[in-house]
């Protein structure tokens, strides 16, 4: 006889011996982590390609000729490359990889190696073609805001992937 003052009870509790594993009932994500991290390695350089681009654009001809005139082309590539980084932040709702990877590749490392040691930042924009591109990218790269951006990203990614985890807990 049991001295445990439930064990008439025993027969009312489930047994929940089960070795099931909790994360082989998690969904399979691969195709997410997969689109999100293609998204953001092909989005994030051609947003930040379009930043660049209208942001010399515009630059140039404020400084240049001392006008308030707009430039609508600028204007359009500043506006195309803020809408991808939009779509590649919001990839994070599928797989944080994606803002996280473009983040890190695109802003992070090349923002900090440009600030820690200016003639690496040199050496980076030479391997892109001569163009207002890559002279867009250059400005943007030692004002910090290639930094900026890529913190951004990688912030947007750990948003999600807290969210996420808190959501599944």
């Amino acid at each position: 006889m049991s001295t445990h003052r439930y064990a008439e009870y025993e027969d009312d509790y489930e047994d929940y011996d089960d070795t099931t594993d909790v994360l082989d009932e998690r969904p399979r994500r691969g195709v997410a982590h997969l689109v999100s991290a293609l998204g953001g390695l092909l989005l994030t350089p051609v947003a930040l390609g379009l930043l660049s681009w209208g942001g010399l654009r515009q630059q140039q001809l404020i400084q240049a000729t001392l006008s308030t005139n707009r430039d609508s082309l600028g204007i359009a590539l500043l506006a195309g490359g803020a809408i991808l980084l939009l779509v590649v932040a919001s990839l994070g709702a599928l797989s944080a990889v994606g803002p996280i990877l473009g983040g890190l590749i695109y802003g992070v490392l090349p923002g900090v190696a440009a600030m820690a040691v200016p003639d690496w930042g040199f050496r980076l924009v030479n391997l892109m073609p001569k163009s207002d591109i890559a002279y867009g990218v250059m400005d943007f790269l030692f004002i910090g805001g290639l930094l900026g951006v890529g913190f951004l990203l990688v912030g947007s990614g750990l948003a999600n992937a807290l969210v996420r985890r808190r959501r599944e807990a």
